[in-house]
């Protein structure tokens, strides 16, 4: 299938019309698609997912800031991470079948680069930052959203619940049998006005988080943040 063929079964996926459809194929183009045709690796995806990356960063950061009021700098950037990584965006890509759209190279190809996490990531990114270059911030802005959807509603539901994420991890720990969670410090660093505790949280022997803060009651925090965004819990 050609080129624009291609482009416009895409168009029609996302539900939008590209102004420059040179935007669109080259978030298409795999690197390896050009060592094989003998062009530049500058005419491939790679840069464009450079600015993608930036692009959702700043809607998921600002989408969560909003809906997690009370939920503090760490906690913010833990969900973030969670948000904005290979697991959750190569899904995404592969809601909208975004490898059978792409220009691999022979080998890639063979080897199941369509179905590659790290190329649907990258190609996730990329198509973004297409978006975003054609069409604007708030379209680029709701095609995130509406990809990130269940992921976003889920977070934010578990982060609205972790006010009190000390709390929340004891009452998991404990309602697993388990002794409740300790807290251990294991550094504090910085001058005197302006300190920065790192603390792990353990069970038994084994650390199942860890976090940082400018008092030790907010490494706790962070750390047993950490903690239950590393258990997945689902209050």
């Amino acid at each position: 299938m050609s080129t624009e063929r291609l482009t416009e079964r895409l168009e029609a996926v996302l539900g939008l019309s590209f102004n420059n459809q040179g935007l669109l194929q080259q978030a298409l183009v795999h690197g390896s698609f050009l060592n094989e045709q003998g062009g530049s690796s500058l005419d491939s995806y790679e840069r464009m997912e450079f600015l993608g990356d930036a692009v959702l960063e700043l809607v998921v950061s600002t989408e969560i800031y909003h809906r997690l009021p009370q939920l503090p700098e760490g906690g913010l950037t833990k969900i973030r991470a969670g948000l904005v990584c290979r697991e959750s965006l190569s899904q995404a890509a592969q809601s909208i079948n975004l490898g059978s759209f792409l220009s691999l190279g022979r080998g890639e190809e063979a080897s199941g680069g369509r179905e590659r996490d790290s190329i649907l990531e990258a190609a996730f990114e990329a198509l973004v930052a297409a978006i975003y270059l054609d069409q604007g911030y708030e379209p680029a802005r709701g095609f995130i959203l509406k990809s990130l959807h269940d992921a976003l509603a889920d977070v934010c539901r578990r982060g609205s619940s972790l006010d009190n994420p000390k709390s929340a991890l004891q009452e998991y720990i404990q309602g697993q049998g388990k002794p409740a969670p300790r807290y251990q410090l294991v550094s504090a660093e910085g001058p005197d006005h302006s300190p920065v505790f790192t603390v792990e949280v353990l069970v038994g022997d084994q650390v199942i988080g860890a976090g940082r803060g400018a008092k030790k009651s907010d490494a706790e925090r962070d750390a047993a943040l950490d903690a239950l965004q590393k258990s997945a819990i689902q209050p």
